[in-house]
């Protein structure tokens, strides 16, 4: 299977409608995965064959122009359905007056990032989740050590308001959440803001391992989990009880019984929870042998969707 993952900030007019029609598209083109419209824009991950992936791609450019993917393989679909949601942003951050329609930091090619981020005089920060980071991050990177990018948005803020920093590198995992948080760093008054163009995906392609200022695995959404260096599949597993990303050893933990808990989430359900887990994944295993698809979807997609519910409450609880 081929993997897509585009957006784009644009003016989109009557966003609903887009969506409608991205659907009927779909029936001729049927890809997996998720797709999300704003009116500021176009956010997606997406899988298919070659072919299909391909014509589908094309049949968005009435409405979004020429798009720039950024590509990988895997050997299984990563997704199990297709959904288009509409939304106010297709990055949450509360702030539309913020993005590439207004003021970025200036793009930083992969095979120039290194010489950027090992000068003194600038602060590398990683925008992502505290989920993410544990699993891999860039050398000499701070780690906000959030739940959510507003989260982040309350740690930049205490960053800047110290009054010490004039120059700031961000990188998120493809580049979306840079095109925020760079233009609102610059809003903040920060002499000098870059970012990490196409993300840590694309620095993973372009930049040779042997030059590579990356360390571990780069968290993924989708049923991959993480991907190495190569842009291969990573070594990592999902909680399916938590949704949390779980190396080897933590699949060896005294508390990890898959589809059921691990050492993160052990305490925080209940027997009688756990029983249902251990119910759903019995019957999931039972649908698989009749060459069946039941109804709880793959536990892989459960975990994932569940990362995605906890980014969207956090970010709910934002002003």
């Amino acid at each position: 299977m081929k993997v897509a993952a585009f957006y784009k900030f644009m003016v989109l007019d009557e966003p609903q409608q887009v969506a409608q029609q991205i659907k009927a598209l779909r029936e001729r083109h049927p890809v997996f995965g998720t797709l999300i419209v704003a009116d500021e824009g176009v956010n997606a991950t997406l899988a298919g064959d070659d072919e299909t992936l391909a014509a589908f791609i094309d049949g968005l450019q009435p409405w979004f122009g020429e798009l720039q993917p950024k590509y990988a393989r895997c050997a299984d679909n990563p997704f199990h359905r297709f959904k288009v949601k509409q939304k106010q942003e297709i990055v949450t951050f509360h702030n539309k007056e913020v993005g590439p329609h207004k003021t970025v930091g200036t793009y930083v090619a992969p095979e120039a990032w290194n010489e950027l981020v090992q000068a003194d005089d600038v602060l590398l920060l990683d925008t992502r989740n505290k989920y993410e980071t544990q699993i891999g991050i860039f050398a000499g990177a701070e780690d906000p050590q959030v739940d959510s990018f507003m989260a982040f948005k309350t740690y930049l803020d205490a960053v800047i308001d110290k009054g010490e920093v004039k120059k700031i590198a961000m990188y998120c995992t493809g580049g979306i959440r840079c095109e925020k948080s760079t233009g609102y760093a610059l809003s903040r008054g920060v002499e000098a803001v870059y970012h990490l163009e196409g993300g840590i995906l694309n620095y993973l392609e372009k930049v040779p391992p042997e030059d590579s200022l990356w360390q571990g695995e780069c968290f993924v959404f989708d049923h991959r989990v993480s991907v190495d260096h190569a842009l291969n599949a990573g070594s990592y597993g999902l909680c399916h009880s938590c949704g949390y990303p779980l190396s080897a050893q933590d699949q060896q933990h005294a508390h990890y019984e898959d589809g059921v808990s691990c050492h993160l989430c052990f305490a925080q359900t209940s027997a009688q929870q756990k029983a249902r887990f251990r119910e759903r994944k019995k019957q999931m295993a039972l649908a698989a042998q009749r060459g069946d698809k039941h109804v709880g979807a793959d536990m892989r997609e459960l975990g994932a969707a569940k990362v995605a519910h906890k980014r969207a409450l956090a970010e709910r609880s934002g002003p």
